[in-house]
C-alpha cells in the first residue's frame, strides 16, 4: 500500500524533527570529544566549545592517560568491577523479588510492597547516614562491598520487575507444576526467560546509575586505588591546578563502556521500558 503524497511528507517532516533533536542531543558529546584533543591553554581561553585551532589538535591528553597516569586505570578497573557486579546481583535478587510480589499470593504481599513504594520516595541522603553508620558497624568501609551492598536490591528495579512480571502467563507455572517443576525451576528455565527485555532495560538503567555513582562511593571509599572514576576525576580538580585537559580526556574515556552497554542491550530495551511501564 503506497502512502499518499501528504502522508511521506508528513514522515519526512517527522524524521527531520527526530534528526534534529538527535543533533541537539549529540552537540555536548562532540564538543567535549573535540575538546578531548585540545591543550590545556586553550582550552582555558575558548572553553568547551566547537569553536577551536584545527593546528593545535593533538592526542598528548590521551597519551598522558595511557602511559603516565597509573591510578587512572586503577580507578577504571574499580568501576568496571563494581558496575558489573552490581548489574548482575540487582538484576538476580531484584527480579526475584519482584517476580514474587506479582505472581504468588501471600501474606502481606501488598505490605511489602507499599513498603517498597514508601522506600522508593525516600531520597538517598536521609538514607546515607544510616548506610554510612551500618558499613561501620560491619567493618566494610573502603570495600567494594561497601560501595554495591545498598544497590543490590533497589527499589526502582523491585518495582520495575514486579510491574513488568504482571504480564507473564500464570498457566505456565501451573502446566511447570503439573510436570513436577520446582518453583525455582520455573523461575530460571520458564520466567526469567521471558524476562528477557526487562532484565535488559535494568541492565543498563543499573549499569549507568552504577558508573556514574559519585556521592556514595566518596562516603565510603578511602583510599586513592579504590577510588571510582567519577572521584578520581574529581580529584584533578585541586586549589593547586586543574587538569582539564586531562580530565576532559578521561571524562570521553568513561562514556564508551555505557556505550557499548547500551548497543548490546538496546534491541530490548525500549520493549522493557513500555512493556513494564503499562502493566499493573
Amino acid at each position: 500500500m503506497k502512502l499518499k503524497k501528504s502522508d511521506q511528507g508528513l514522515k519526512w517532516v517527522i524524521n527531520l524533527f527526530f534528526v534534529i533533536i538527535s543533533l541537539i542531543a549529540l552537540f555536548p558529546i562532540l564538543s567535549l570529544l573535540l575538546s578531548s584533543f585540545r591543550p590545556s591553554s586553550e582550552l582555558m581561553r575558548n572553553g568547551i566549545s566547537l569553536t577551536f585551532d584545527p593546528s593545535s589538535l593533538n592526542v598528548d591528553n590521551y597519551i598522558y592517560i595511557f602511559t603516565v597516569a597509573g591510578n587512572y586505570w586503577d580507578w577504571y578497573g574499580n568501576s568496571l568491577i563494581i558496575s558489573a557486579i552490581t548489574i548482575i546481583l540487582s538484576l538476580f535478587f531484584s527480579s526475584m523479588v519482584g517476580y514474587a510480589l506479582a505472581l504468588y499470593d501471600f501474606k502481606g504481599r501488598n505490605f511489602l510492597f507499599m513498603l517498597v513504594l514508601f522506600i522508593l520516595m525516600v531520597p538517598f541522603e536521609i538514607l546515607m547516614l544510616p548506610l554510612y553508620q551500618l558499613m561501620i558497624s560491619w567493618q566494610l568501609i573502603n570495600t567494594y562491598t561497601a560501595v554495591m551492598l545498598p544497590a543490590i536490591v533497589a527499589p526502582i528495579a523491585v518495582f520495575f520487575f514486579r510491574q513488568f512480571a504482571l504480564g507473564l502467563p500464570k498457566e505456565l507455572m501451573d502446566a511447570a507444576r503439573i510436570d513436577g517443576s520446582t518453583e525455582y525451576g520455573i523461575f530460571f528455565k520458564i520466567m526469567l526467560p521471558l524476562m528477557t527485555p526487562s532484565l535488559a532495560a535494568m541492565a543498563i538503567l543499573q549499569g549507568l546509575g552504577s558508573w556514574n555513582n559519585f556521592l556514595w562511593p566518596l562516603i565510603v571509599l578511602r583510599s586513592n586505588d579504590m577510588f571510582t572514576l567519577p572521584i578520581g576525576l574529581a580529584t584533578l580538580l585541586t586549589p593547586y591546578g586543574n587538569n582539564y585537559d586531562v580530565l576532559i580526556a578521561g571524562s570521553v574515556m568513561t562514556i564508551v563502556p555505557i556505550i557499548l552497554l547500551f548497543i548490546f542491550f538496546q534491541r530490548y530495551f525500549v520493549t522493557g521500558l513500555t512493556v513494564g511501564g503499562v502493566k499493573g
